[in-house]
């Protein structure tokens, strides 16, 4: 299949609108899988007599494990049909949650998540390298944009419906739904998902360990390897404490919770294309140095927020995601025009690899910064908005290297072809 078409090359074919609409399902499926734990440890722990610290091992196994496993499938991650590569992680995911559905102990559900993370670490990685291999560069601000509103529809439609069936049944009913959904899903694309084998067609190296040595030791991969690290620094060095932080300091109910998730997940689903189409349009790097600003701006303003109405916390929340999808999406857009076709599954491998350890590394920094006062407040907050706003200033330049070495190695690429 042609990654476009020749006639309308800004027009997705048929299709091309079937891979975006599944390979957004497989997303949302393990960003739901993913997010589902943290809510359900009211639940989980009297019922597997677990306390919070053996709790903290539960939800940091699946980040661990699924950054283990990047890196050590990278080595061999363009050896193989993609869509091959991709069913046979899915496949264990799936099972991996399964065993989460049907764990009755504490070290049953640890050694779940472990294996759920293994497997599905690697999914979003593969899933990255499809999309550029089936879509030209013009195109991959909006598909990525597709593809990121599952994180949005996970909290609209996934955490909702989880809380609700663990409270209508027990906590192993999201997991055993979750499963039969991923099976029919799973089915649709082992049907309908053609072979995805064009970086098969070029020369690999015969080890998969100097495949991986080679991947590493490329000087423009580095830049764009510290700027997925910086990227999910911010991001889980605020999500872990942003419901303590709502409810204690600035006085929004618990029961008004998910009307924030609810109402941000919604604009988010629209943001996402919004943005990637913005992308393809005007530019990655210019999308992107707007939202990393408003980044900025909304972190600070977030971060330094005295009690205030449920509205005015909705507006700062929603505004705060616009801006930070708007990092993410034109980035991950930009960011699969560095690598060789040959080297996408292993470098996508190696960067969610990368912001799986960064990002749990940040939520043990922070957990460091932050301190609980006598009164509930969370004390020295304002301090992880001030690294937040340190980490994206430095991806602003990494970022425009990135753009540089894209930029120098298209054009010897046309005066090679001239």
């Amino acid at each position: 299949m042609q990654p476009a078409d020749k006639k309308s090359p800004n027009r997705f074919t048929p299709y091309q609108k079937f891979v975006v609409a599944s390979l957004a399902f497989l997303q949302f499926a393990v960003i739901l899988d993913f997010m589902i734990v943290a809510p359900l440890g009211a639940l989980v722990m009297p019922a597997l007599n677990m306390s919070p610290r053996d709790f903290g091992f539960i939800v940091s196994a699946y980040a661990f494990s699924a950054g283990a496993s990047g890196l050590l499938v990278a080595g061999f991650a363009d050896r193989y049909d993609r869509k091959r590569l991709l069913l046979f992680f899915y496949t264990g995911f799936v099972l991996g949650t399964l065993w989460c559905g049907v764990a009755n102990s504490f070290h049953a559900l640890l050694a779940a998540r472990i294996v759920t993370g293994i497997f599905g670490g690697v999914i979003g990685s593969v899933v990255l390298a499809i999309a550029t291999d089936l879509f030209e560069p013009d195109q991959r601000g909006r598909v990525i944009g597709f593809i990121q509103t599952a994180f949005a529809a996970s909290q609209i439609l996934g955490l909702p419906a989880g809380i609700y069936l663990s409270s209508r049944w027990n906590w192993h009913a999201p997991f055993l739904v979750m499963v039969v959904f991923g099976i029919v899903g799973g089915l649709v694309v082992a049907w309908k998902l053609q072979p995805v084998v064009a970086h098969l067609m070029e020369r690999q190296e015969r080890s998969p360990w100097m495949h991986l040595y080679d991947t590493v030791r490329e000087p423009r991969h580095w830049s764009a390897f510290v700027t997925m690290m910086l990227l999910a620094t911010g991001g889980f060095m605020l999500m872990p404490f942003g419901s303590a932080y709502l409810v204690n300091n600035l006085g929004i109910a618990l029961t008004s919770l998910p009307t924030i998730y609810l109402i941000t997940g919604a604009f988010t689903i629209f943001i996402g294309p919004l943005v990637g189409k913005l992308a393809d349009k005007q530019g990655k790097y210019p999308v992107f140095l707007g939202g990393s600003i408003l980044s900025i701006v909304m972190v600070l303003i977030y971060t330094h927020l005295p009690p205030v109405s449920l509205t005015v916390v909705i507006v700062v929340n929603v505004v705060l995601f616009v801006g930070i999808f708007s990092r993410i999406i034109p980035f991950q857009a930009m960011s699969t025009s560095v690598p060789e076709m040959t080297k996408r599954g292993s470098f996508n491998a190696l960067g969610a690899a990368i912001q799986q350890v960064s990002g749990g590394i940040a939520s043990v920094i922070a957990g460091h910064i932050v301190t609980m006062a006598p009164d509930g407040k969370l004390e020295h907050f304002p301090v992880v908005g001030y690294v937040v706003v340190c980490a994206t200033l430095t991806a602003m330049f990494t970022t425009w290297k990135v753009k540089q070495g894209i930029e120098r190695r298209a054009a010897t690429a046309q005066s090679a072809a001239a």
